[in-house]
């Protein structure tokens, strides 16, 4: 659901070459006397592990901006959380208007899940990504993205692994495919959904308070 390290729209969110994200160089091949050289193509941006990873700034909602431009931090990626720990900081980035940073969260927890439970994370994350889609005003791209986390999350619907509110999320998703049927916006803060049911323990983010 990041960007793949080739530049081309994530698997997912199609963060990436549909938000102007990926790399661009062209070269007309023109060879007119004295027209101006092409462009050279942009240094692919990279982590400080050397992996390809874009560092456009981004708003609240991961919409890429201008090179410079103040945006909201991203995510850090990889960063070792166990479930609980992953749903909590992932639930505080959704409350605070945020899910595309919440997806990159769940992402995470889906790439180091047990085989079991990667069906689990993974449609969490697409729900995350279709609130966001649907922040956006892309009704389309939100209805897929809801439909597709509903469906993965449909198989765990008997057992709600570490409490999380699956009948909740899904008549959640429901509700919010409809709303995209009718005009008007979607406020990604005041549609977020709860993730676990209520009562839940929740537990602090590895990264909250430099532990």
């Amino acid at each position: 659901m990041r960007e793949r390290p080739d530049g081309a729209a994530c698997e997912h969110c199609g963060a990436g070459a549909a938000d102007g994200d990926g790399d661009s160089s062209s070269d007309s091949g023109s060879s007119d006397r004295g027209a101006p050289a092409p462009a050279r193509p942009r240094r692919r941006d990279r982590d400080e592990e050397g992996r390809a990873r874009n560092a456009r700034p981004r708003d609240g909602l991961g919409r890429p901006l201008p090179y410079g431009s103040p945006g909201v931090a991203r995510q850090p990626e990889g960063v070792p959380r166990t479930p609980a720990q992953s749903l909590t900081e992932a639930q505080r980035l959704l409350d605070d208007g945020m899910p595309f940073h919440a997806h990159e969260v769940l992402e995470d927890a889906w790439k180091a899940a047990p085989e079991a439970e990667r069906e689990l994370w993974r449609g969490l994350a697409q729900l995350a990504v279709g609130l966001t889609h649907a922040a956006r005003g892309n009704a389309t791209g939100g209805t897929t993205l809801l439909d597709r986390g509903t469906a993965a999350l449909a198989s765990y619907t008997d057992t709600a692994p570490y409490g999380i509110d699956i009948a909740g999320l899904m008549a959640w998703a429901r509700e919010l495919t409809g709303r995209l049927t009718r005009p008007g916006t979607v406020d990604a803060a005041e549609s977020a959904p709860r993730l676990r049911a209520p009562g839940e323990m929740t537990e602090k983010c590895p990264t909250e308070d430099g532990v």
